[in-house]
């Protein structure tokens, strides 16, 4: 790397670095470092009295330190917490070469640095409990410097918030905000929870393939790939629905699936195009026993995670006690709109959407319709958490119809803090109704919607070797770990959320800069105008514009009154 490039601690680091070399310091060391105990047990066990932890050997990142001539304090820091360290320099060093700490530990490491230290643990006259160091090892030096969060009088300053920062540089955020660690445990928390629930049931847990021949199992827009070997194309499954009742077909009661999807839509707080979904199948049950496992789910998960039920959420505190309220689709709408959708055509519907306010386009079928009506006025109504039910057959092209009313089916979705957090069926096993409704979602893409459902034929032919009746549920990961853990964005609980490529920092001359600045005032602006205001040489304007213009910050068209400049 050019030394043009870096920052004046960063050229400090390297400097330091080839001092630790010539020294014959290893600061990549390729052994292994054998470490007893950890932060947070020397802090939850150490006794004054009984005076352990007497053998220590800690390894962490040092994140702060205090010089004091023969002595210093530090701050280590390791996956379970901080703790201070003492150093003095005739322990270190206790023959004449004083090398270990005057030019090594004082000089060459820096905040950031990884190290492995020995020991005994004691408490200082000011009652903090300390690692009083008798050698120390250098296990990595870092060449880039940290963010230094500051505190004073219980006051953060300087900390590492900006969120496109901490989501694009997670491994910087976990470093100096050691908080964030505890969502993403919580998460795997509520993993292992849902997991060891349905291992109690004696349901199985599958892999299904990521890469498919036809995206099924959801309505959305798939990523498309290409197969070099088969030249044929591929798509990032967008849902694993239909491979899992595959395998109930074959002969398994119960299956289930924490998979990977991949949706090519938009991205907002509550949307990343690949996310985490639990989607678990099980035969001869209907979604109103899903319904109470559902709840079970949720209960245990916070149980688990709080020892309460009650779980605060922004402004709203969550109760996930069972059982929950159930309210079907038509009583919601009619409740929150006034109108009742039931036997409604397309036209009625599309009257109904003006008359709300609610935007449409003609690709919309009935099914997106009514899912448009309810998603904007009825969704933000349901705090607590409430299965919505019985919706039309329209928007549920995978679902039994129900047992009463042929026009509705067997599904529900739970409503919780105003979203969806799962959605559920009683799954559609008779195989000339699924091709009747394959059919028509083929009829709405023809009309021009991307996101209808593809005709799977090899699914169909599995339904027609029969399929016992089954209820199937989905659950997001992600949304259940923003809701459980107090998140506002799902970039807080994806280690590494997707992001919008990093632009690339622009160092420009003062020229260039004379000139921008002028531009942002005056865009678009005569060409000729704009370099006699810059007062520049006809040299100074010339390379200014030109790498302005190759940097793309602005751009230089002819038009009939002649060069004009223009601001990108």
């Amino acid at each position: 790397m050019d030394y043009m490039e870096l920052s004046e601690q960063e050229i400090i680091r390297r400097e330091s670095l080839k001092k630790l070399r010539e020294l014959g310091i290893d600061p990549y060391p390729a052994d292994e470092y054998k470490i007893n105990t950890t932060t947070r047990e020397i802090k939850e066990k150490f006794s004054g009295e009984t005076k352990n932890f007497q053998d220590v050997c800690l390894a962490g990142r040092i994140m702060s330190r205090r010089i004091m001539g023969k002595a210093s304090f530090a701050e280590i820091q390791d996956h379970e917490g901080r703790i201070q360290i003492y150093i003095n320099r005739d322990e270190i060093c206790p023959g004449e070469d004083k090398t270990m700490y005057n030019e090594v530990f004082k000089k060459l490491l820096d905040r950031g640095d990884i190290i492995g230290v020995e020991g005994f643990v004691f408490r200082t006259q000011m009652g903090e409990i300390t690692l009083h160091v008798k050698n120390f090892t250098v296990l990595n030096k870092s060449l880039r410097p940290l963010p230094v969060v500051k505190e004073k009088e219980g006051k953060t300053y300087d900390a590492f918030t900006d969120p496109e920062q901490r989501y694009r540089q997670r491994y910087v955020d976990l470093i100096v905000n050691p908080q964030v660690k505890d969502v993403f445990i919580k998460r795997t928390k509520i993993i292992n929870t849902m997991r060891e629930m349905f291992n109690e049931y004696g349901y199985f847990e599958v892999e299904t393939p990521i890469l498919q021949p036809i995206p099924g199992g959801a309505a959305a827009r798939p990523f498309i790939t290409h197969h070099n070997s088969l030249n044929i194309p591929l798509y990032l499954r967008i849902a694993n629905e239909l491979y899992l009742k595959r395998l109930i077909v074959g002969g398994f009661e119960g299956v289930y699936e924490f998979s990977k999807d991949f949706r090519n839509e938009g991205m907002d707080r509550t949307h990343n195009p690949e996310f985490t979904v639990m989607e678990i199948y099980v035969a001869y049950k209907d979604y109103k026993w899903m319904m109470g496992f559902t709840e079970e789910i949720c209960e245990r998960v916070a149980l688990a995670l709080h020892g309460t039920t009650k779980v605060q959420l922004g402004e709203n505190l969550i109760d996930y006690k069972t059982p929950y309220p159930r309210v079907t689709m038509t009583d919601a709408i009619k409740e929150h709109t006034g109108y009742d959708i039931s036997g409604k055509t397309e036209n009625e519907l599309r009257d109904i959407c003006d008359k709300l306010g609610i935007e449409t386009d003609p690709g919309m079928g009935k099914g997106k319709l009514i899912d448009e009506i309810f998603g904007e006025k009825c969704e933000p109504h349901y705090i607590q958490p409430t299965f919505i039910t019985d919706y039309p057959v329209e928007m549920s092209p995978l679902t039994k119809r129900h047992r009463e009313n042929p026009a509705l089916t067997e599904r529900f979705e739970l409503m919780v803090n105003g979203k969806e957090l799962a959605n559920a069926y009683s799954e559609l096993n008779d195989p000339i109704d699924q091709r009747e409704r394959f059919e028509e979602q083929l009829r709405l893409s023809e009309k021009g919607d991307d996101e209808a459902m593809f005709i799977d034929n090899d699914f169909l032919r599995a339904l027609e070797y029969g399929m016992p009746p089954t209820s199937g549920m989905g659950m997001g990961i992600d949304r259940l770990t923003m809701f459980m853990t107090n998140s506002p964005s799902i970039q807080d609980v994806l280690f590494f959320p997707q992001m919008k490529p990093e632009k690339k920092k622009v160092e420009l001359t003062e020229d260039e800069k004379t000139v921008l600045e002028l531009l942002k005032t005056l865009s678009p602006v005569d060409l000729n105008q704009l370099k006699e205001q810059t007062a520049l040489s006809n040299k100074k304007w010339d390379k200014a514009i030109k790498g302005l213009t190759k940097n793309k910050l602005a751009k230089v068209e002819k038009t009939e009154e002649g060069l004009v400049v223009e601001a990108i």
